[in-house]
């Protein structure tokens, strides 16, 4: 970044750079960038801790200044500079605000869709050892726990249907039970191993 001042320029008054800048003069133009580009820097590395943020920021101010030189209506040159880096900082940081918020947001997103998915095929693999593990039962057996689990049925109503004793019903109960226990330990086995390997 120019610095320093040398020249006619150097001893001109904020209003008379001024009035070169609007006449396109680009020595004026120069005088103010040596004059103001440190400390417009400073406070805007100061504010962003980004010394490439910080450049970029006052060089566009800069550019700015000059593209619409003829346009502008500055009264007060280091009041408007310092005014317009501000309002500059403060754009960068809510950009970077909004940035942020939104990759978390695709972050966070995309991990829950994920999990749906993860947890989805996880209980289609369940669902699927459970029948699994109910085809393997005696017919009988599988017949009462269906009638039991899966429709809903009472004891009593199922010793009705299946013209058996409750105790013979509860019997054929237990036993299912404990044989999908056992089916199903077997498959948490087999998830357990095939995750860690």
């Amino acid at each position: 970044m120019l610095s320093s001042s040398s020249g006619k320029y150097a001893s001109l008054a904020d209003a008379d750079l001024l009035a070169a800048l609007r006449a396109g003069d680009s020595g004026g133009f120069a005088e103010i960038y040596a004059r103001y580009c440190y400390p417009l820097f400073t406070l805007a590395f100061h504010k962003l801790k980004s010394r490439e943020t910080a450049e970029e920021l006052v060089q566009d101010l800069f550019e700015n200044l000059w593209q619409r030189r003829a346009s502008h209506d500055i009264q007060q040159l280091k009041q408007y500079l310092f005014s317009a880096l501000r309002y500059r900082i403060i754009n960068h940081v809510k950009a970077q605000q909004v940035r942020a918020g939104y990759e978390l947001y695709c972050r966070l997103h995309t991990s829950e869709a994920d999990t749906a998915t993860e947890d989805a095929l996880a209980t289609n693999e369940l669902r699927a050892a459970l029948l699994n593990g109910m085809c393997k039962l005696p017919a009988k057996t599988r017949e009462i726990f269906q009638l039991s689990r899966l429709e809903q049925y009472s004891v009593a109503e199922i010793s009705g249907q299946v013209k058996l004793s409750e105790k013979t019903v509860e019997y054929h109960l237990t036993k299912s039970l404990k044989l999908l226990r056992g089916y199903l330990r077997e498959f948490l086995v087999l998830v357990v191993v095939g995750f860690w390997s």
